[in-house]
């Protein structure tokens, strides 16, 4: 029987296109390595789960990279913004039969596997798992059934993404995670405790937290 499965969101590792706000500051080439590295951190607390595991690549589906076949089913996000694309990546695996999934990103090097099975100890007992981010976000969602609505009207990327989460939520029983730091900006990297003594800063960078 198909119970748990975990859906992980990533951008393709390509120059120019990840960490973009945080490439305002350190450059495009050592946001490519950073998030690699975090690419590198979430398969690792990832790959040994007890559950079945899907990576949702966000413009093509990548063979022999860092994600074993042999671990991890691929997909492909489809087109729109955030919110449609995770809607659609939960419907697809609900209808597959699983009963409890779990979505989280690739941008947190505090991201721990029993944080991820804690939440889906959680889903036993409650209708929804969150995990917080300190940007006003959220690192993991926990769904045990589709539920459309905390997935339209949000603005994605900002800081009130959270909130608006728990409030279309008011009605569900709702376990709360630890509040992460999810890797966005250069303050952000220096507090996740990464070794940033080889990286050249560019002093001159405006740094907005309403980009995306």
């Amino acid at each position: 029987m198909k119970t748990n499965a975990l859906l992980i969101f990533t951008r393709n590792p390509e120059i120019g296109k990840v960490k973009t706000r945080l490439a305002k500051t350190i450059g495009d080439q050592n946001a490519l390595t950073v998030y690699n590295d975090l690419l590198n951190h979430t398969k690792n607390v990832t790959e040994h789960a007890d559950c079945d595991k899907f990576v949702f690549y966000d413009s093509h589906v990548s063979k022999n990279d860092l994600w074993p076949e042999s671990i991890y089913q691929k997909k492909l996000q489809i087109e729109g913004d955030l919110g449609q694309r995770m809607q659609i990546a939960f419907d697809s695996l609900f209808e597959m039969g699983y009963e409890r999934c779990i979505i989280v990103g690739s941008d947190l090097f505090d991201l721990t596997k029993s944080i991820i099975e804690n939440a889906f100890k959680q889903l036993n007992t409650y209708d929804v798992a969150i995990g917080p981010a300190e940007d006003g976000g959220y690192y993991l969602l926990g769904l045990k059934k589709k539920n459309d609505t905390v997935f339209i009207n949000k603005k994605w990327g900002t800081d009130s993404v959270y909130e608006a989460t728990i409030k279309d939520l008011e009605h569900f029983k709702i376990a709360i995670l630890p509040t992460l730091n999810d890797i966005d900006t250069f303050e952000d990297l220096e507090r996740s405790g990464y070794d940033c003594k080889n990286i050249k800063i560019n002093t001159n960078a405006e740094i907005s937290s309403k980009e995306v």
